[in-house]
């Protein structure tokens, strides 16, 4: 099976088999979990788990996304939604492994005519697409399996759909070096033995190593247990 492939804004998704252990963070969003994702991850976990608000991820999304932008990792598309874009017609792509999320985050930001694609960020993806001029990776590191080294071959892999000078942005959650409270420890611990989440071993000096190899001006802050981060794509 390809490692990824495009799919028109009139096409309808269709179940995707497992490709690779990249599955089994994604396999969580079903129709059911997707109605109660917004409530339950950005209104409840941020708040009460990862102790960080869900306007922090919001302004992040307004202060770096462009008119030409690319999300992977979209869930709901609850950020692209909301946030802020410097147009009122922007281009707008959507890239997930999960149909499921396309469908929904596609439907959600409709006034925009979303390109969408079904791609694994831990294989090479191969779409002839225009660049875009930035990416928002938000709480998609932290679904990944394996260490944040083998994580980053996402940054990697995703590279080739951007600008020169695109900025890349988002936020994961962290299992190492930040505070987690004992409830969001025993979430997180359960989430990671079922392959929900794949962070225990995720830390801020890992995830910042892993930004600078691939982007330059990195930026990486805390808020509880998420990083927020910010980069810029470079060729030279």
């Amino acid at each position: 099976m390809a490692a990824s492939w495009s799919m028109s804004v009139a096409e309808p998704a269709e179940t995707l088999p497992q490709v690779s252990d990249a599955w089994a963070g994604q396999a969580v969003y079903t129709h059911r979990t997707l109605r109660l994702y917004d409530a339950v991850v950005l209104g409840f976990s941020n708040r009460f788990l990862w102790r960080c608000p869900t306007a922090a991820l919001l302004a992040l999304y307004d202060a770096n996304v462009s008119a030409n932008h690319l999300d992977a990792g979209v869930a709901t598309g609850y950020f692209l939604d909301r946030c802020r874009f410097p147009t009122e017609s922007p281009r707008l792509g959507l890239l997930d492994l999960n149909p499921l999320c396309l469908e929904t985050a596609a439907s959600r930001v409709a006034r925009y005519g979303p390109e969408r694609y079904c791609a694994n960020v831990l294989e090479p993806i191969d779409l002839p697409v225009e660049p875009f001029d930035s990416l928002g990776i938000t709480y998609l590191l932290h679904c990944l399996p394996g260490p944040l080294s083998r994580k980053a071959a996402a940054f990697a892999y995703l590279k080739p759909l951007l600008s020169d000078g695109a900025r890349v942005f988002g936020a994961t959650i962290l299992g190492r070096g930040v505070p987690h409270n004992a409830l969001g420890r025993r979430v997180m611990r359960f989430y990671n033995e079922r392959g929900i989440f794949g962070n225990e071993a995720d830390d801020v000096d890992g995830l910042r190593a892993a930004l600078a190899a691939q982007f330059a001006d990195v930026d990486v802050r805390l808020i509880g247990a998420v990083a927020l981060f910010s980069a810029r794509h470079s060729r030279s």
